[in-house]
């Protein structure tokens, strides 16, 4: 872009900024508001890479011609492909963050190619893309939660207190991958599981910055609360036949609240591999009304 355009576009941003702070000044209430509207635009920002893919999926359902020469789901890995060179072109991801992300997307593709054989859910359309039943793109579904959280990190400068030790994060998450697969066979131990989080994360806390003043989230209702949104999102992507489970095998309905607490556990195993590339921070200190 050239200063011809570059700058009068920066010098009209920051006077717009200047005039949504003193509005925000001017009451407690406004402040809140406009410190909860940075939230927003910072976690939509965050999410991305998860934003665009539900976009495609959810576009391709409503407006895939019949005809096309290519399958949606083909369509999806393409899509894909495309949407993460962007980010590392436009350095919105790292390559070291992306190496971290790629891990997602085998560990995710491993775990799909077990379930879909279990039954637990399926892929309905045809594509060539894909490993036994499993397309291609769903990889990358798992890699939209890692994306999320490294961006959301960097983005809200997001530092920790009484973080557990590293090597029982990567025991608790190691064991979480293992119950996925296992409980096939063996006694689903997932409420223990539930119960040493808890024991592990139950006195941390995240320490974030939305606006101005730095703000404080226990850290199981921070992973709670991101496992509620990728419950949603899933249900967006069901709604877009990304994939489906065997309630939706004949017309779509709402993913059960119990999924709710695989996405938990999951969201224990993406934090525990996102570490090996941002490890958790210390907070050095805390600002009034944290």
């Amino acid at each position: 872009m050239s200063d011809s355009i570059r700058l009068p576009l920066e010098a009209w941003g920051r006077r717009l900024m200047a005039e949504a702070e003193a509005w925000a000044d001017r009451s407690r209430v406004r402040r809140w508001a406009y410190e909860f509207l940075w939230f927003g635009l910072k976690q939509g920002w965050a999410c991305l890479f998860g934003g665009a893919m539900l976009v495609l999926i959810v576009g391709t359902h409503l407006l895939w011609p019949d005809q096309a020469p290519m399958s949606r789901y083909d369509f999806l890995v393409v899509g894909a492909l495309a949407i993460q060179a962007a980010m590392l072109a436009l350095k919105l991801e790292s390559w070291e963050e992306a190496r971290v992300i790629f891990l997602f997307h085998i560990a995710g593709t491993v775990m799909e190619l077990f379930k879909t054989a279990h039954g637990s859910w399926l892929y309905p359309e045809d594509s060539v893309l894909r490993i036994g039943m499993v397309p291609l793109f769903s990889g990358f579904m798992y890699a939209a939660v890692g994306s999320y959280i490294a961006r959301v990190q960097r983005i809200f400068h997001i530092r920790v207190r009484r973080w557990p030790p590293l090597w029982a994060t990567w025991a608790l998450a190691a064991a979480i991958y293992v119950n996925f697969f296992a409980h096939h066979w063996l006694v689903d131990v997932r409420l223990a599981l539930f119960a040493a989080t808890a024991v592990l994360f139950g006195r941390g806390w995240f320490y974030f910055t939305a606006d101005r003043v730095r703000r404080r989230m226990p850290l199981l209702l921070g992973f709670f609360l991101v496992a509620l949104f990728i419950w949603l999102a899933e249900n967006l992507a069901t709604f877009g036949r990304a994939w489906a489970y065997p309630g939706q095998a004949d017309g779509w309905e709402m993913v059960g609240v119990d999924k709710l607490g695989s996405w938990f556990l999951l969201m224990i195993i993406s934090i525990v591999l996102v570490s090996i590339v941002h490890r958790p921070e210390p907070e050095p200190f805390a600002e009034p009304g944290a």
